[in-house]
This record gives structure tokens, C-alpha cells and sequence, in this order.
């Protein structure tokens, strides 16, 4: 899967750009999960979300979600796996999240954006969650009880 220019049609007749984004969801021995907060000047400033970023052209979901969490906090991705596909329709963007999950990395993870970052388990205690987060959340959840 390599980025590509992608534009769906709204209920109403408007036409959007579909942005591509590679998420990671960063998951300890012990089941929490890394959230990271969104850095001021950014839609939704202040919100948590799963760290990650926009695909550039050509780019494959692996490489930059490996690329966006170097560049993010300062982590090499050593094994990760597809998980799931989201799309949400948010103000400033229509987006296709591709949440992968990552098991095994190397470093600690370093706000270097500005960004505080929290690890967390079901139910999370920091808040507001961006609201494509939630779901995820929730995913998480189900598979916690399921095991």
C-alpha cells in the first residue's frame, strides 16, 4: 500500500481528498498502549491520539509509520503488524487510518515535537481522546476482555 492521491464523494455532492495515515499502537508485555498528546498550532491541539503520520508519496504504511515514530519520539519500530482500517471525516480532514500494531522497538520514547505522551491501559485516564481514537480504545478493550 503506497500513498496515492484518493478522493471520496459526501453525502452532500463535495468531494474529498483522502489523507493516508500510518498509526502505531504501541503495546508493552503488559497491554498498555502509548498515547500521545497533540502539540499546540495542530488541529485538535490538546487531544490524545496513537502516534503516527501522513504517508508521503510512494510510501509504503511501514516505512512511515517507522519514519513518523523516529521523527515523533525517537523509536525504531522492530516488528509490527497491520491491525485495522479506519476512515473518519474530521473538519480539516477527510483520513484513512491504518492502525498497526507494535509489539517490539527499540528506545524510550522522547517528546520531540513538544508533545507530552502517557502509557495507559483500559479505561485510559487522560482525556480528551481525538475521536478516531475511540474505537481503538475500544478494540483494545475488547480484546483485554477476550483473553
Amino acid at each position: 500500500m503506497t500513498a496515492q492521491v484518493e478522493t471520496v464523494t459526501m453525502a452532500d455532492g463535495q468531494t474529498r481528498k483522502v489523507t493516508e495515515v500510518a498509526v502505531g499502537v504501541m503495546i508493552q508485555p503488559d497491554g498498555r498502549f502509548l498515547l500521545a498528546q497533540r502539540p499546540a498550532g495542530k488541529p485538535y491541539e490538546g487531544f490524545w491520539e496513537f502516534p503516527g503520520g501522513k504517508l508521503e508519496p510512494g510510501e509504503s504504511v511501514e516505512d512511515a509509520l517507522a519514519r513518523e515514530l523516529h521523527e515523533e519520539l525517537g523509536l525504531d519500530i522492530l516488528r509490527s503488524e497491520r491491525w485495522h482500517t479506519l476512515e473518519h471525516d474530521y473538519p480539516h480532514a477527510y483520513v484513512r487510518l491504518y492502525f498497526c500494531k507494535i509489539t517490539d522497538w527499540r528506545g524510550e520514547p522522547v517528546g520531540r515535537e513538544g508533545q507530552a505522551f502517557s502509557w495507559q491501559a483500559v479505561p485510559v485516564d487522560v482525556g480528551p481522546l481525538l475521536p478516531a481514537t475511540i474505537p481503538v480504545v475500544e478494540w483494545l478493550a475488547e480484546e483485554s476482555r477476550a483473553s
